[in-house]
C-alpha cells in the first residue's frame, strides 16, 4: 500500500467532522476542488470509498468511521504534543544531566544553578561526581565540567568560573617535629595525600610554578583518595600534605588546623569551563542552564 500523507488524513479528519467540502476548504485555505481531489487521490492510495458524496451533504462510509475513529484522536495527541514542545521555548522544561567533580559543583555550578530550579518547576537536573574526561555523548550526558577549554573540535566550551589556584597544607601535628618542605622536590620526603584519577587509574603528580618555572611532583603517601573533600579531611587529621584549590583550604588556614608551604609555587589553572555538543539548536532547557553558569568578571556585571 502506498505511503498516506499525514496532511491528507488531517484534511479528511476535517472534512468528516464538518461534512462539507465547502467548510473544511475554507479552514484549511485551499480550494474546494483541491479537497475534492486531495479526498479521491487518499480513498485511491487506501482501495475503498471513505466519503459518501450528494449534492447537498458529505458523510463517511462505514470504512471512513473506522479510520476517523482511529485517526482523530492521534491526530490530536500529536497536535497538543507539538504545542507542548513549542511552549518549551518560553518555559524550559526536562532534564539537564553534567558530570563534574564535587568541588565545581559546590562552587561553580550549584550556587548559580540552585535558584532556577525555584524559578522552572519543570526544570530537573542531575549532577553526577567524576573526576574523569567523560565523554558525555556516549554517557549520554549533556554537558560536563573541566579545567580550561581544550576539549575536542565538535564541543563547545563556555568559562563558568575565574582562575582556579591550588594550594598545599598539612596539619600542626603533621608538621610538628618535621621540617616544612622548601621546594617542590622537598615534597616526595614527606606523607602526603594522593588522588588517584579515573581517566587512566594512575596517581596525581602536582604541579607547581614559579615565574615561568614550572615543575610536576610525584609524591607518596598512605592514603589516596578520589574525592577533594576527603583529600583535605586527611590533611587536617594529620595524615599529611594535601593539594587542593585554594578556596577549600583557606577556611582551615584561617583557623590554624592547616598550615600552608611554597605559598610562591602555587600554580593558577584557567577555571572550570563547561563543554557541551556543537549543534545547531541547544534544547531550551540546556540553554537555561549555560547562560546561567556563564562566567561574567566584575567589569561585565
Amino acid at each position: 500500500m502506498a505511503k498516506v500523507n499525514l496532511n491528507d488524513l488531517q484534511a479528511f479528519v476535517l472534512v468528516a467532522r464538518e461534512r462539507s467540502f465547502t467548510r473544511a476548504a475554507a479552514q484549511l485555505g485551499v480550494s474546494r476542488s483541491a479537497l475534492s481531489h486531495a479526498m479521491l487521490a487518499l480513498e485511491a492510495r487506501l482501495g475503498m470509498r471513505l466519503l459518501t458524496r450528494t449534492t447537498r451533504s458529505v458523510s463517511t462510509t462505514e470504512a471512513g468511521a473506522r479510520l476517523l475513529a482511529t485517526v482523530a484522536p492521534r491526530l490530536e495527541e500529536i497536535e497538543t504534543e507539538l504545542g507542548q514542545l513549542s511552549a518549551m521555548r518560553d518555559k524550559p522544561a526536562g532534564t539537564v544531566r553534567i558530570t563534574a567533580h564535587d568541588h565545581a559543583i559546590g562552587t561553580a555550578l550549584w550556587p548559580r544553578l540552585m535558584p532556577l530550579l525555584k524559578q522552572y518547576p519543570d526544570l530537573r537536573l542531575e549532577f553526577s561526581v567524576d573526576y574523569g574526561f567523560t565523554d558525555i555523548a556516549a554517557q549520554r550526558f549533556d554537558a560536563g565540567v573541566r579545567v580550561g577549554d581544550r576539549i575536542d573540535k565538535d564541543m563547545i566550551a563556555v568559562r563558568i568560573s575565574p582562575d582556579l589556584r591550588m594550594g598545599v597544607a598539612a596539619s600542626p601535628a603533621y608538621l610538628k617535629g618535621r621540617t616544612a618542605p622548601k621546594k617542590p622536590q622537598d615534597l616526595t620526603e614527606h606523607q602526603c595525600v594522593n588522588l588517584r584519577l579515573p581517566t587512566r587509574g594512575n596517581l596525581y603528580a602536582w604541579d607547581f610554578q614559579k615565574g615561568k618555572k614550572s615543575i610536576n611532583v610525584k609524591v607518596n603517601g598512605q592514603t589516596v583518595f578520589n574525592n577533594t573533600a576527603l583529600m583535605l579531611q586527611a590533611a587536617v587529621d594529620g595524615m599529611g600534605f594535601a593539594y587542593v584549590p585554594v578556596d577549600l583550604m583557606k577556611p582551615h588556614i584561617d583557623t590554624g588546623r592547616l598550615i600552608p608551604v611554597l605559598e610562591d609555587w602555587w600554580p593558577r589553572f584557567p577555571g572550570y569551563h563547561l563543554y557541551y555538543a556543537n549543534g545547531r539548536q541547544t534544547a531550551p532547557a540546556l540553554a537555561l542552564v549555560v547562560d546561567a553558569l556563564r562566567y561574567r568578571d566584575a567589569s561585565q556585571r
